[in-house]
């Protein structure tokens, strides 16, 4: 294993009335009757969840636990899972050098409102959500936020983007479903894309920002209902878990085809939480739909490269530590994969590094290397400078 690793992905605990604390007067009291936050089994009150663990953070005893519990206390119970001044204490135990965060609960909430009819609250409430992350991450030059950018207004898109890079947003977060008025791959956007890619900071996908991924109906097969990854039924099950992959990959996809990644050569692209094992796969895809379509699609003869390159040279992404992340390396390239802990939830399991040091066994010295560290600082480029 390297001696220095970057985390892809990590994730604040926000408290129901964090983002609404952040967001701009106009929009507050409608981003409060979201109840972005309140994703907890119904019995509890999530404040008093909050509460309670505030006051377990601030105990002398259970802090002295900390070291040994770093990877075992999970969610609210782990160290700087919601408070901001005691996560570089968890960074120095986890011994990463960076982490890309995230929220926890958002996503959905973001990319529905986005989808929605008011766009006054669906950038009101982005823009809470950056103001909050950027602040939380404050502390510490290893904490490096993720903004979130709508794409529903082509115009007002390119303006936020700039409005979140200044903000000191690291990675500008977009939503893998399909804007509701033009596809992903808008020449309107090209603006924003231009922005990144000048700043040195990458656009990310993120689990969670993908819309409905099956339909209901899938779940009601006449057998007791399944209980999710948690144990209760707001989560991923296994049949979810099948199509977690297939709004990035359409998006993504498009992107390339559309030649996004071909007119901006220095843009670089994250997923984040989305697994790993379907990339391969995509990548032969694309590669054969260039080829089987070249013939009457301009767009297809414009491009330099094969699609597939273009996700070698600009493209990376994180396997789940369950999924075979060395078979992925093999088959995708050295250049693509980076490791992720999605600390501090329970997906992120008691043990990524042994999970992934597991899987990634065969392989050499330096795709080793470019997995824990190399691609993640080609991802973040100037994002680790700032």
């Amino acid at each position: 294993m390297t001696a220095v690793i970057h985390d892809a992905d990590s994730h604040i605990m926000e408290p129901p009335d964090l983002f609404a604390s952040y967001a701009d007067p106009d929009v507050r009291e409608r981003v409060e009757e979201l109840t972005v936050g309140t994703r907890l089994p119904v019995e509890h009150d999530v404040g008093k969840v909050v509460e309670y663990f505030r006051h377990q953070h601030a105990d002398p005893e259970f802090r002295s636990h900390d070291a040994e519990q770093i990877w075992l206390r999970k969610n609210w119970e782990a160290t700087g899972s919601f408070l901001a001044e005691d996560r570089p204490a968890a960074l120095d135990l986890l011994g990463f050098a960076s982490q890309l965060v995230f929220n926890t609960f958002t996503n959905k909430t973001l990319q529905w409102v986005e989808h929605g009819d008011d766009l006054d609250l669906a950038y009101g409430l982005a823009r809470g959500h950056n103001r909050a992350i950027v602040e939380f991450c404050s502390v510490d030059r290893r904490l490096l936020p993720v903004g979130y950018v709508p794409l529903a207004d082509v115009k007002r898109s390119a303006a936020f983007a700039r409005e979140t890079l200044e903000l000191g947003c690291r990675a500008l977060m977009i939503a893998s479903a399909c804007p509701r008025r033009h596809s992903p791959s808008h020449i309107g956007l090209d603006p924003l894309w231009a922005q990144a890619q000048e700043a040195g900071i990458p656009i990310v996908f993120h689990v969670g920002g993908g819309g409905r991924l099956i339909d209901p109906m899938y779940l009601e097969n006449g057998l007791p209902p399944v209980p999710d990854f948690h144990g209760g039924d707001d989560n991923f099950r296994s049949v979810d878990y099948i199509a977690i992959q297939y709004p990035v990959m359409q998006t993504m996809g498009t992107m390339i085809i559309d030649g996004i990644l071909d007119r901006f050569p220095r843009l670089k692209v994250g997923v984040i939480e989305e697994g790993a094992s379907w990339l391969p796969g995509l990548m032969r895809t694309l590669d054969s739909a260039a080829d089987a379509f070249r013939k009457n699609e301009e767009r297809l003869q414009k491009l330099e490269l094969r699609p597939s390159e273009y996700i070698r040279r600009q493209v990376r992404v994180t396997p789940y530590p369950h999924e075979d992340a060395g078979w992925i390396v093999e088959q995708s390239g050295d250049e693509v994969c980076m490791f992720s802990s999605d600390y501090p939830h329970v997906e992120g399991g008691r043990n990524p590094l042994g999970r992934f040091e597991r899987s990634l066994a065969g392989l050499s010295d330096d795709a080793r290397r470019r997995f824990y560290c190399d691609n993640f600082v080609d991802l973040m480029g100037e994002g680790l400078a700032v």
